[in-house]
């Protein structure tokens, strides 16, 4: 693409007001006004041509691979084309997900060197930057080149989980899960351990009868709780999923929650795999072990896109299902509104808990409650007040039937998701009910 510059347009403008003036004066040399505009448009195809160089052109963008949500990078455009050429500039083309601090373009060093941008990244997903424009003057400085260049530069935006690693430490301090290791405690657990002497307190089926004949005193048994179960962490993105609680989406909460219990699994020796659905399955990793692979599962979750679909319970539980080989504990991160909403959902998780052990994640629905414990100041609050707290008796209903399906509901509030999570999941570890 070519258009004349500024200074192509100051100059047409100079040497036409003479030019008119003189045609006035003197009509009998009104042709030098065309002369004039002929040598401008001759001058403006001289540079031009001059100035064409997309054969030489090459253009890299640099940025990091990731980068937290409200953290600040900076993206570096690298463009070189012919050294006769004057000028280049560039801008880029980039998602809803990215900030621009101080623009998105500019002018590229004169040296060769690179142009730094800076960006805030506010929103959790997988970042691009699609496009960059460069445009350049030829050797008169009359006229633009302009070119735009398809670019396929990717930034996965994570969740910070700063400060869900602090907590998961803490919570793993307070349960003795120190390292992440196997807890050690006689009387719970599945994995013989060691033999220790009994103590007063100890449960008497703690107690080896034959090495303690052999040994003659009594010996208790210590077990130790398993590891290697599988952790299957499925998060609803679906429509009700996206709406905000206290300004933020349910699914970004989720998502948090959902890594902080990944990096207590992976800490313990449990394998861990993600998994999100709406309409039809999005996310599925396999499952790992260890903690370097949290860097894995903390870049898949980036890739939990935000949907306005209606979620396809059957469809997604059906798949995951179908995928796991063992018995698994399967932890599901959704919301639901109704009994009738909910019937397709209650009719795969029936079949879903004949196997696996099932925990649904839910957060409390603050907005409602308040509405139903509102005093009324008009009668439009009653009827405000009824309906919520109908809402929140349909809703319980569906809890009820989660319950005798033989699946674990959790209902929390969206500020302590992650811990109760965590505290459920050790509590279910100590009584083997993985």
């Amino acid at each position: 693409m070519i258009y004349p510059s500024g200074r192509a347009v100051w100059a047409a403008a100079a040497g036409a007001i003479p030019a008119f003036l003189i045609a006035l004066a003197l009509p009998s040399v009104w042709y030098l006004g065309l002369l004039w505009i002929c040598a401008l448009l001759a001058f403006l195809a001289v540079d031009a041509a001059a100035g064409r160089g997309r054969a030489s052109l090459s253009a890299t963008l640099t940025a990091p691979p990731q980068v937290g949500v409200g953290g600040r990078f900076t993206l570096h455009i690298a463009a070189g084309l012919d050294a006769r050429l004057r000028r280049l500039q560039a801008r880029v083309g980039h998602d809803q997900r990215l900030s621009p601090v101080n623009g998105t373009g500019g002018a590229l060093p004169a040296n060769g060197g690179t142009l730094d941008l800076e960006f805030d990244a506010v929103r959790r997903g997988i970042a691009s930057f699609d496009r960059l424009w460069l445009r350049w003057q030829g050797p008169f400085g009359l006229v633009w080149n302009q070119v735009v260049l398809s670019m396929d530069r990717k930034i996965a935006v994570l969740p910070d989980v700063s400060h869900a690693r602090d907590e998961a430490i803490a919570l793993l301090q307070r349960s003795a899960l120190a390292d992440g290791h196997a807890q050690k405690r006689a009387g719970q657990g599945r994995e013989f351990e060691a033999l220790k002497d009994y103590q007063p307190g100890m449960g008497r089926r703690m107690i080896d009868w034959k090495r303690s004949a052999r040994h003659g005193k009594l010996l208790a048994r210590e077990f130790r709780i398993e590891e290697n179960n599988n952790i299957v962490l499925a998060i609803d993105s679906g429509r009700l999923m996206c709406e905000p609680v206290d300004g933020v989406p349910k699914v970004d909460r989720a998502v948090t929650a959902a890594l902080l219990s990944a990096f207590i699994a992976l800490k313990g020796g449990d394998l861990v795999s993600l998994f999100s659905f709406d309409a039809r399955p999005r996310v599925s990793s396999g499952a790992v072990r260890g903690s370097p692979s949290f860097t894995m599962i903390q870049k898949r979750a980036a890739e939990i896109d935000y949907s306005t679909e209606e979620t396809n319970f059957t469809l997604a539980l059906t798949t995951l299902a179908a995928k796991l080989d063992r018995r698994s504990l399967v932890i599901v991160f959704t919301d639901f509104v109704d009994p009738i909403s909910a019937e397709l959902m209650l009719r795969t998780v029936g079949r879903l808990t004949e196997r696996h052990l099932v925990l649904f994640m839910l957060m409390r629905d603050v907005e409602l409650e308040t509405l139903a414990d509102m005093a009324p100041a008009a009668p439009e609050d009653v009827a405000r007040a009824v309906t919520a707290g109908d809402l929140l008796r349909q809703r319980q209903v569906v809890i009820g039937r989660l319950r005798l399906l033989g699946a674990h509901v959790i209902e929390a509030d969206h500020q302590r998701l992650g811990p109760a999570l965590v505290e459920r999941y050790i509590q279910l570890k100590e009584e083997n009910l993985l």
